[in-house]
């Protein structure tokens, strides 16, 4: 399971929040207390910039204050409802994908996965970055329509219609789970 970037300033609607993320957020914590208990591989993503803003790119250019997402800073911290458990992989990015240049997918195989469930924020952003890379990379990807998130419904909807279409599975967190749940007892 991936948990893209749940982090507090973007549940903080005066920050990089608002729309339905606090819903979505209050929905994976339900999930993740599943993952853990069926003790699937779970991964987090936050966003992390250098102090120095020496790894400023051009996401941070169009939005700036990303880089006050730094290792230490409150609002790139994940949130505490999901905050991630001993043996959980936390990769910290600069980019949207989650799994551009980090860990990530090296860490999966290892562990075997081949379905990734997927719950995060922001769908527009760096939750559909990350599908799309998952996909591209060999995973099937699975994205929680009720655990994913945006500052907005309308790019929200529009970016579920379109992963749906093109790369990956999209169904609610029940809907998942009685899936998985089937597929295992039969």
């Amino acid at each position: 399971m991936l948990l893209v970037d749940f982090v507090c300033g973007f549940l903080d609607p005066d920050r990089f929040g608002g729309g339905n993320i606090p819903d979505a957020m209050k929905s994976s914590v339900a999930l993740l207390g599943e993952a853990r208990r069926k003790k699937w591989p779970v991964a987090h993503s936050r966003i992390v910039f250098a102090d120095d803003d020496g790894d400023a790119n051009v996401f941070a250019m169009k939005v700036p204050g990303l880089l006050t997402l730094k290792e230490e800073d409150p609002n790139s911290a994940i949130v505490p409802e999901l905050a991630p458990a001993p043996g959980e992989l936390v990769v910290r990015k600069t980019v949207p994908s989650a799994f551009f240049a980090t860990s990530l997918a090296p860490w999966l195989t290892q562990r075997g996965v081949r379905t990734l469930l997927v719950a995060g924020c922001v769908t527009s952003g760096c939750v559909r970055a990350s599908v799309v890379d998952a996909m591209s990379l060999g995973f099937r990807p699975l994205v929680l329509r009720d655990c994913v998130g945006d500052r907005a419904i309308g790019p929200h909807e529009a970016n579920l219609f379109d992963i749906e279409q093109k790369y990956a599975s999209v169904m609610t967190r029940d809907e998942a789970l009685s899936l998985i749940d089937r597929s295992i007892s039969v």
